[in-house]
């Protein structure tokens, strides 16, 4: 929901940051690799209840996955390999957190973050099948018109995502409760989606079929 209101704020920082990595040849996908590897060592941080630490990684995660996409435009490098390498190193970092502290604290929290990563597996199929369907019919996305995938919105994106991920390094005794609420407007997103992605994908293919129908015969057989 925040994303598209985030994004144009964020890209004019990180301009200088871009052409310091461009000019020492670093690429976007060296970027995404090295921030995955930051970003997942919240998860033993979050085991040994280094909050501090875990903290720092979640956000180095985020500002390394800023950058990685402005230096390829940057660099006129966009690929769909690097959008794929992007996407599939997000969400296994999504689900590293939750699971980090399932196994902190099993007992408190092992239910929790069982139940929030079952509807990130919601959100991530209902985005990602919906993006497969939009590629195949041309569909615009025009909130994120540079990115590699199309981006459907919803009440938890990724900006929601990472403000909850902070919230539990920095109040870890209420990750139960704060698991509990974001799972419950997963789940509204995941039904939204599957809603309104249906629609949009039916009311696509009955204009296509129509179309079909109606083009004038060439008056040859």
């Amino acid at each position: 929901m925040l994303d598209a209101k985030v994004t144009p704020f964020i890209k004019p920082l990180l301009k200088p940051l871009i052409k310091a990595l461009d000019s020492k040849g670093v690429t976007p996908n060296q970027v995404t690799l090295a921030g995955f590897v930051v970003g997942i060592l919240a998860l033993p941080f979050i085991i040994l209840n280094w909050w501090n630490m875990a903290l720092g990684c979640i956000i180095l995660n985020r500002v390394f996955d800023g950058i990685d996409g402005e230096l390829a435009r940057y660099q006129q490098s966009s690929s769909s390999a690097g959008g794929f390498l992007d996407i599939c190193l997000d969400f296994l970092f999504y689900a590293s957190i939750p699971l980090a502290f399932g196994i902190a604290n099993p007992q408190e929290w092992g239910m929790p973050a069982m139940v929030l990563l079952a509807t990130f597996i919601g959100t991530g199929s209902s985005f990602l099948a919906f993006a497969i369907a939009a590629e195949k019919f041309q569909i615009d996305r025009p909130q994120f018109a540079n990115k590699s995938f199309y981006y459907m919105q919803g009440l938890t994106e990724g900006t929601e995502t990472i403000l909850v991920f902070l919230a539990f390094c920095i109040w870890p005794q209420y990750f139960a409760t704060l698991a509990y609420v974001f799972a419950a407007a997963c789940a509204v997103t995941v039904i939204t989606r599957i809603a309104g992605g249906f629609s949009t994908l039916h009311r696509v293919e009955r204009d296509a079929a129509k179309s079909e129908r109606t083009v004038p015969s060439s008056g040859y057989e």
